[in-house]
């Protein structure tokens, strides 16, 4: 249980490394689907992706761990506005598949839950 704790640590941390960098490499495709709400969204993108990486390095350093995860959590919770945004109005992103838009809103779930697993304390889990 412990090897498969350490594999999804370090598979999340990379994840989240790589969707942080990915803000920055493809900055047009994120702010193309930030709902019209908000305003500089190209400032909102470079922001996220910071969070992102610093969240992503934050999960492998011991003493940031949790403070990382329960950022994590925070930052996909705010993201569900715009995956909703983009499940209401699906017919203004014609280049991405509608199964897929709305797959990202359990799918949040799911990554807010393992997330989740970092959050808490070491003597909290339940590791045989």
């Amino acid at each position: 249980m412990r090897l498969l704790y350490r594999i999804g640590l370090v598979t999340q941390a990379l994840l989240y490394v790589a969707a942080g960098m990915n803000h920055f490499w493809h900055t047009a495709m994120y702010v193309a689907i930030m709902p019209p709400h908000y305003a500089h969204p190209v400032g909102l993108v470079q922001i996220s992706g910071v969070a992102e990486v610093l969240g992503g390095i934050g999960l492998l350093v011991p003493w940031s761990r949790r403070f990382a995860a329960w950022g994590i959590v925070a930052m996909l919770v705010v993201y569900f506005d715009v995956h909703i945004y983009m499940a209401m109005h699906a017919d203004r992103f014609a280049t991405i598949p509608v199964w897929l838009i709305y797959a990202r809103l359990p799918l949040q779930l799911l990554l807010i839950a393992w997330a989740g697993v970092y959050a808490v304390r070491p003597s909290e889990r339940q590791l045989p």
